[in-house]
């Protein structure tokens, strides 16, 4: 599925199942919740911390797909096309950063 299809099926199922969009405030909100959730697995999964009893049955990839379905949601309301968005930020990474990480020292 690309991107813009996501979106629409995004879109569709709020609309008919999830009833109507929460406003962009509360899903800033919940988006902030989610990425909350994949930094605590990363945490743990990643880093130092330890999982409790109660985390160890999470699954990273729903928590990223949270995460996203939760962007396109925003992305919906504010009327920002994904895909758009996305090839002008890597035009813009390319052109700005051709030579900047080759140059980072710390990268080697």
């Amino acid at each position: 599925m690309t991107i813009k299809e996501a979106q629409e099926i995004i879109d569709k199922w709020i609309n008919t199942t999830g009833v109507r969009y929460f406003n962009e405030l509360t899903n800033t909100a919940i988006l902030m919740e989610e990425v909350g959730e994949v930094a605590r697995i990363m945490a743990r999964k990643y880093g130092e911390q330890s999982f409790k009893k109660s985390d160890e049955e999470v699954d990273l990839a729903d928590e990223m797909a949270d995460v996203l379905f939760v962007l396109m949601c925003l992305a919906n309301q504010t009327g920002i096309d994904l895909t758009d968005a996305l090839e002008k930020n890597l035009e813009k990474k390319s052109i700005r950063d051709a030579d900047r990480h080759k140059n980072n020292e710390k990268l080697r």
